[in-house]
């Protein structure tokens, strides 16, 4: 059985790294630790992995803007081609910048695999580089959909209010980067939002993480027809990690705690909705924030 995943101990990434070299520098004699760039601590990482934790694949994802992303150094072990492992790995970084939202992904591929890659609906831009003085690389790009169709509406609604209600929003420009109902995930401007150390300023981690908990709520009312001003109670945060380029704060309906059911009698509800933050793979922020909705009056003339 293989699994697709992020490396997780200290030895599966040294294995990771390892293969990386191995298959794409070792060949050319470089020496080991030439297979990282300075990306690796905000790269999404994925490896296919088998039973006995032997690494057979791996690649990487980083976003190059806030809906912008790269794939880099995707490799397979020899002994394992041919076996549908690179289309596994290629779905799943994929998917990672589906959910961070991005709406292009591009790559620079060898010319002896750019027949994969255009199968996968990749396009064929022309030249970019001679790795080495020898091996051509070709730039490819993909367009993807960051959120389903039916959701889009509901989305683009939520972006307006926070722009126009909270000017705060539209300067850190917050995008929603996905949302299907089960999980909403958030962004904003990698370059807007960082501080002197070239990381995201906590103030803008806390804007983002507590406007993610309050869309989640935004889009519960609209999705139940109840019309009601949010008011943040109360909220905790802990940094764990400093959080570099660009940013991904998420929150799932299996985390939120509030009401099931919208009654229209209601007139005021309480939400504790928790919004990680991510940095590549790492969750790099933890919050909670606990959420009062009041119900708005109607007017009679």
């Amino acid at each position: 059985m293989i699994e697709c995943r992020a490396p997780k101990t200290k030895k599966e990434f040294e294995d990771y790294y390892y293969l990386r070299w191995l298959l794409l520098r070792s060949p050319w004699k470089k020496v080991l630790g030439s297979e990282k760039d300075e990306f690796e601590d905000q790269g999404i990482h994925r490896c296919i992995i088998d039973h006995n934790n032997n690494i057979l694949a791996v690649g990487r994802l980083h976003f190059t803007t806030q809906q912008n992303a790269q794939i880099r150094y995707m490799a397979v072990s020899e002994s394992a081609q041919g076996q549908g492992y690179g289309n596994i790995l290629l779905e799943s970084l994929e998917n990672e910048a589906r959910v961070r939202g991005a709406k292009s992904i591009e790559l620079n591929a060898r010319e002896t695999v750019l027949g994969f890659y255009q199968k996968l609906a990749y396009k064929n831009l022309g030249l970019a580089h001679l790795l080495y003085g020898e091996i051509q690389h070709y730039s490819m790009s993909k367009s993807i959909n960051s959120i389903p169709s039916n959701f889009e509406p509901i989305s683009q609604n939520l972006e307006e209010t926070w722009h126009k209600t909270i000017p705060l929003s539209k300067a850190m420009n917050i995008r929603i980067s996905h949302f299907d109902g089960n999980e909403l995930s958030t962004s904003c401007d990698p370059l807007f939002n960082k501080n002197l150390h070239n990381t995201m300023f906590a103030g803008s981690i806390y804007t983002l993480a507590t406007l993610t908990g309050w869309g989640w709520i935004y889009l519960k009312l609209e999705e139940n027809k109840y019309q009601g001003d949010i008011v943040l109670a109360d909220a905790k945060i802990k940094y764990l990690a400093p959080i570099k380029g660009v940013v991904c704060g998420k929150t799932q309906k299996e985390t939120d705690k509030g009401p099931s059911v919208f009654l229209s009698e209601t007139n005021k509800m309480r939400f504790t909705v928790k919004v990680d933050l991510y940095s590549g793979d790492k969750v790099a922020a933890k919050f909670i924030g606990e959420y009062v909705v009041i119900k708005k009056e109607v007017r009679k003339c």
